[in-house]
Order: C-alpha cells, then sequence, then structure tokens
C-alpha cells in the first residue's frame, strides 16, 4: 500500500490530466509513479520534461536504459528496478545478461560499461567522481555533451528511486527484488 496515495481520476489536480494523456500515448498506460507524482503538476511537469528533453539527448535507448537499471539497484529501489527490466527488455531489447551486468554497474558492449560504470561512480561518489572515473568515460568515446547527460540521468534515476521508496509505491510491473538493501 503507498503511503503517499495515488490519485483517483477525480482527484487528479486538471493541471496534470494532459500531462498523464501524454504518458498514455507514449506508454499505452499510466504507471503508478507517474499517478504519484501527479500529486503535484509542477513535480509531474519537470519530471516529464527532463525526461523527454533527456530523451532526445546523444544516450540511446539501451545506454539510457542500462543507466536506470544500474542506479536502481544502487539505490535499492524494486519499483524502479521491476520498471526499467521490464522496459530494458520490451522497449530497448536488452537480454537477461545484460540487464544482470546492467545491475552489477557492468555491460558486455565495451563503450556502454564504462557510461554505466561511471554512472555508478556518480552515484557511489554522491558527483565527487576522480579524474581517473572521467577520464575512463572520455577514452571510451563520450563527449562532454554525453557525460553531462549521463550525469543528469542518474539524477533523473535517483529522483525517482527516492519518491518510489518514500511513497512505497504499489507495483504495476513484474516485480523484480533488489540483490541488496539500499
Amino acid at each position: 500500500m503507498n503511503r503517499i496515495t495515488i490519485p483517483t481520476p477525480d482527484q487528479t489536480p486538471a493541471a496534470t490530466l494532459p500531462l498523464l494523456d501524454a504518458v498514455k500515448k507514449q506508454l499505452g498506460v499510466v504507471p503508478n509513479l507517474m499517478k504519484l507524482v501527479s500529486n503535484s503538476p509542477a513535480a509531474l511537469e519537470g519530471y516529464l520534461s527532463l525526461n523527454g528533453a533527456l530523451n532526445k539527448g546523444g544516450l540511446d535507448a539501451k545506454t539510457r536504459e542500462r543507466i536506470a537499471l544500474a542506479i536502481a539497484e544502487f539505490n535499492g529501489c524494486s519499483y524502479c528496478l521491476s520498471a526499467h527490466t521490464y522496459l530494458g527488455k520490451n522497449v530497448a531489447k536488452l537480454d537477461d545478461a545484460e540487464i544482470a551486468a546492467n545491475r552489477n554497474g557492468k555491460s558486455s558492449d565495451p563503450k556502454a560499461a564504462a557510461a554505466v560504470h561511471f554512472a555508478t561512480r556518480v552515484a557511489y561518489e554522491r558527483g565527487h567522481v576522480s579524474d581517473a572515473d572521467l577520464n575512463a568515460v572520455k577514452a571510451a568515446g563520450y563527449g562532454q555533451a554525453e557525460i553531462v547527460e549521463i550525469v543528469l540521468h542518474v539524477a533523473l534515476n535517483t529522483l525517482t528511486n527516492y519518491i518510489n521508496e518514500v511513497a512505497q509505491t504499489e507495483f504495476d510491473f513484474p516485480k523484480v527484488d533488489v540483490k541488496k538493501a539500499a
């Protein structure tokens, strides 16, 4: 049971209705995360705006999902791990071995491995990464814009991890448990 109420359709703030409609058009459903965040029109607009902008960036969908999986595991968020396992398999077309690697901050793809490793270092070090961490992701072929996007994907995923953990959001994806306690 959620500790923060997911509003029913008649309780949903009017300002969030067009945003939730857009989510439904894009995904076919409105995940409980979006319903939960719709308690605050400003929060939902901010989340969707940042997410939409980052989806237009230089990182492909597979790399974005890999980062989301790594950060959900790092932060101990089963809701986000469940959602991104589903999206990783069904949208980004990641296989089970790749998803398992991503959850451990790794990837079978060398360039993606550098991005996922860097993302986990950003989370672990709370942004205080070493020169060696930064140089490794640059050496893998990531430019300045992509490095900024990796950091923002860490922040965006941390945001959703935190709200889902605070709210204890009800699962609407097949449940995947984190391997370690947050």
